[in-house]
């Protein structure tokens, strides 16, 4: 029978479902397709290629991305990585299908009118060959080439979450190697004969039984929460047998694995990313794409699954990889559609014959790969080379050198970067799994306080200031990034000549920066909550949008159908009113900046006479200087701040500065907001021995755990555990658990536990698990006291023994404490202190303040009671999946026998 709480388990346990049937109806979309191609020899026709393209968007896409973001939010990474990845292979094998049925839609329209000038005509000029006229980016053969080289990383990186999943379960490696080994008949079907389609047919239905069956699994065991039907429980083979850990060079690293998290370490998916963007582009530059028209759809598609990396990694509070993958969507981006509009749109079939004008723009990508280098020095070596190839790339993609030796070099770059970000990949996902440093990644380069004398050059920093807020610290470094890449940019055409081909390029530089990315930072500040955060960058996304817009189609003169299109004088003055109206929010945005910081009041005071620039561009009479020198020095404030944004958050104090805001908030500082119940900070000793005398006294206090919050009373006082049943109005029925600090407290109590149920709970203590045994007089010498009736049931006791250092210092203050999770009864739990003090603040005597909870759900509950007969039961699944669970006790158990 289910367990009362079996809802939420399944729940957790679905994320797996959605992203193998996805794969599996994706799959069998395609197998359809090649089987009627191989049985009839013909290829589909362009209308039913464009529904498939879209069907598989919809279904292999946008249902496996959901599928990963939920596989994040459990703090599965493989799964994440996997169906995030999938979702972008899908979704461009879509568009690749939507290009061909556009292409044969043309040709056969094309064909059509053919015909009727021969029939109108009846002369030589009917016989005019109809593909002629078709563009080369919609050519079968070019879209051929780009689909085979957007396969080809994919195979790879399937090969290796196969290779993966082995050491989780032996389901998903059948998928992934399917999806594989499809993938490569796939390919070969683009040059082949039937055959290859056959063959990939055939795959493409084991794809399909797999995922069904995979699904099916899944669902049974989030309902009966065992595991009904076999493959998820016992992996292929040990993850273990990769290597041995080094525990002191993991340790080495310099930066603590951050373990009790509610989110999934994203690394691997942006590693993920950057091996199939930089692998397309190395095809394209070596020559075997003829033009970039479908790789800027795939690297598009798989920049924007980058772009949940980045999110994902600022969940997680973790700024450098958040700018890091910002940073890298960013090029991707801006580089794919400058190939494209330089490819597709200006050089036709010719791309090295064809000048094009150098973008400055380039030159803000290589300042800021040298902060992300700077900013790793003290991670581990793989992360600085993978920073010092990201380098190189952008050096090796400066379009200021000449075009004879531009694609060679940078092919060379984007074939180094491929190989370094498909290791990463594979380490980060391994070294993940088995939580350890199987895969090496060498040690840290610079120690962090090096590394700080190093940035500091001998001078001292205020650490008076306080740490920086992280929320509001994580997006500064991309703002600044975006507003710099857009700024350098529109530079250039003060100083460019003008001409049509190079107003084509400039459009991705600024409006993919300025407007689209910045417009993402935008709704990342709204989650940090600053005051204003989200409005500085909004707006300035729709100025350099605005910008773009003017630049491109005032200045240049666009024909179309053979007619010169210019702006009109009220169309003029529309962007002058424009002008003017920003000019005047602006000096809002300058007010608003001067209570943040002086770096971003210099940036918005820059940033008036940039638009007052603007506003005199608009009127004919812009004085091209003040508008270059303008620019320039706003770019190089974004540099300065992305650095030291980063550094600052990276170190967690304001290290470098960024200058003490002018104008400071008296109201906010005089005005203290009242609180329903007293409340302490979990940083300083004073708040955990205010709380300590709460629970003495007799009070119900808020306290975090690793996973949310609970509500905490001394064993000391039994009387005080009544109040915790009124204040939540639980059942009665429903026991209450103890906490407490350490193993070794249990062991000094002595309990009558066998040998298999002590190594059990060395393996699983400090964590997420709950577990249920037997009661005894042994819980008096835990010092549970008169609370003995009152806690758990007649026979058994569930005890926990938080991974929290605030959690256990509290516990070794005042004893064992009886506790619950901080909601009310049949509510969602707490995950942060003012989730606590909204919801029970009035009717406890005080709450612990510790921010966001490390986890989304409460712990996973695990009976045993019957260890010793070789069996344990997940009452309740939480943070930790019960597979991981059976897997411990299946290894403590192997050990034991």
């Amino acid at each position: 029978m289910a367990s009362p709480d079996g809802f939420p388990a399944s729940f957790y346990g679905e994320p797996g479902v959605l992203g193998m049937l996805a794969n599996g109806i994706s799959a069998f979309l395609v197998l359809l397709q090649n089987f009627n191609a191989a049985r009839t020899g013909v290829q589909p026709v362009g209308v039913e290629n464009i529904l498939a393209g879209v069907h598989l968007i919809l279904i292999g896409g946008i249902c496996q991305v959901v599928a990963g973001l939920l596989s994040f939010r459990k703090y599965d990474h493989l799964s994440g990585t996997a169906f995030i990845g999938y979702a972008s292979l899908w979704g461009s094998y879509g568009a690749t299908r939507i290009y061909y049925g556009a292409a044969t839609e043309t040709i056969l329209a094309q064909d059509d009118m053919m015909n009727n000038m021969s029939t109108s005509l009846m002369g030589n000029q009917s016989h005019i060959n109809a593909t002629s006229v078709t563009p080369v980016w919609l050519s079968s053969l070019s879209i051929q080439e780009s689909a085979i080289s957007g396969l080809v990383p994919y195979i790879l990186l399937s090969f290796l979450l196969a290779f993966c999943s082995a050491t989780v379960n032996y389901i998903m490696p059948f998928v992934f190697g399917a999806i594989t080994f499809t993938l490569i008949f796939e390919a070969v079907a683009l040059v082949a004969n039937s055959w290859a389609l056959i063959v990939a047919g055939i795959l493409e239905l084991l794809i399909l039984i797999f995922a069904i069956y995979g699904s099916a699994a899944l669902l049974v065991k989030g309902l009966t929460q065992r595991l009904a039907l076999k493959g998820f429980g016992t992996p292929l083979f040990n993850v273990l047998l990769l290597g041995t850990a080094n525990s002191a060079s993991a340790q080495g690293i310099g930066q603590e694995k951050k373990k009790n998290t509610k989110y999934a370490e994203p690394m691997a998916l942006g590693s993920f990313c950057d091996t199939v963007s930089s692998f397309i582009f190395a095809f394209y530059c070596f020559g075997y794409m003829k033009t970039f028209a479908l790789g800027v759809a795939w690297v598009s598609i798989i920049s924007a699954a980058q772009l949940f990396a980045t999110y994902y990694a600022h969940l997680r509070q973790d700024c450098y990889h958040a700018t890091k993958f910002g940073l890298h969507v960013t090029y991707w981006v801006i580089k794919a559609w400058e190939e494209f509009v330089a490819s597709a749109l200006i050089v036709e079939a010719n791309k090295v014959s064809s000048g094009r004008d150098p973008m400055v723009g380039n030159w803000f990508f290589v300042a800021a790969a040298l902060v992300l280098c700077v900013g790793s020095l003290n991670t581990d070596c793989l992360e600085l080379t993978h920073n010092t190839l990201f380098l190189l790339l952008t050096i090796s993609s400066v379009s200021q050198i000449p075009l004879q030796g531009y694609y060679i070099f940078f092919g060379v770059a984007c074939s180094l970067f491929t190989t370094a970000s498909l290791y990463s990949t594979f380490s980060r996902l391994i070294n993940t799994i088995a939580e350890k440093s199987l895969i090496p990644v060498g040690p840290q380069p610079v120690s962090t306080d090096q590394l700080k004398r190093i940035l500091s050059c001998g001078r001292s920093h205020n650490k008076d200031q306080g740490a920086p807020s992280q929320t509001d610290q994580i997006p500064d470094a991309l703002f600044y990034i975006s507003n710099g890449v857009a700024a350098l940019s529109a530079l250039h055409t003060s100083v460019s000549s003008m001409n049509s081909n190079f107003l084509h390029l400039t459009v991705p530089w600024v409006l993919i920066s300025g407007a689209i990315v910045q417009g993402y930072v935008s709704q990342v500040q709204i989650r940090g909550g600053g005051r204003f955060g989200s409005f500085i960058p909004f707006f300035y996304a729709v100025v350099w949008a605005t910008w773009t817009w003017f630049r491109f189609a005032d200045v240049t003169h666009i024909s179309i159908t053979g007619d010169l299109i210019q702006f009109s004088l009220m169309a003029a003055h529309g962007f002058t009113a424009g002008a003017i109206a920003f000019l005047v929010i602006n000096g809002f945005l300058m007010l608003i900046a001067s209570y943040r910081n002086l770096v971003l009041l210099f940036l918005t005071t820059i940033m008036e006479v940039v638009l007052v620039c603007f506003l005199l561009s608009t009127l004919q009479q812009l004085p091209y200087e003040l508008e270059i020198a303008m620019l320039a020095i706003f770019s190089i404030i974004c540099i300065y701040g992305t650095l030291a944004s980063l550094v600052n958050c990276i170190f967690a104090e304001r290290f470098l500065p960024m200058g003490q805001p002018l104008l400071k908030d008296q109201k906010k500082q005089e005005e203290k907001p009242q609180l329903p119940c007293p409340v302490a900070e979990s940083r300083l000793t004073s708040g955990l021995l205010k709380i300590t005398e709460l629970l003495e006294e007799g009070g119900v206090c808020g306290i975090p755990t690793d996973t949310v919050y609970a509500l905490a009373v001394s064993c000391k006082n039994p009387q005080a555990i009544e109040k915790i049943y009124n204040i939540k109005d639980r059942p009665a029925e429903k026991p209450i658990c103890i906490c407490i600090s350490s193993v070794e407290q249990l062991i000094t109590a002595k309990p009558p536990f066998s040998p298999l149920l002590w190594e059990f709970m060395r393996n699983v203590y400090p964590g997420g698990i709950s577990c249920i045994v037997s009661k005894g007089d042994w819980l008096y010498k835990l010092g549970v006291g008169a609370a003995y009736d009152r806690v758990g049931t007649r026979e058994s006791i569930m005890i926990r023994v938080p991974d929290h250092t605030v959690t256990g210092h509290l516990c070794d203050l005042t004893g064992p404490l009886a506790i619950t999770s901080a909601n009310p009864s049949g509510e969602l739990d707490s995950t942060h202190h003012s989730m606590v003090l909204s919801r029970l603040g009035s009717k406890i005597q005080g709450v612990l303040c510790d921010g966001d909870s490390n986890e989304l759900v409460a712990s996973t509950v695990v009976n045993c009671l019957q260890i010793d007969e070789g069996t344990i039961s997940i009452v309740r699944e939480g943070c930790v999946p019960a597979v991981k669970v059976h897997q411990i006790f299946d290894r403590v158990k192997s050990r034991m026998l």
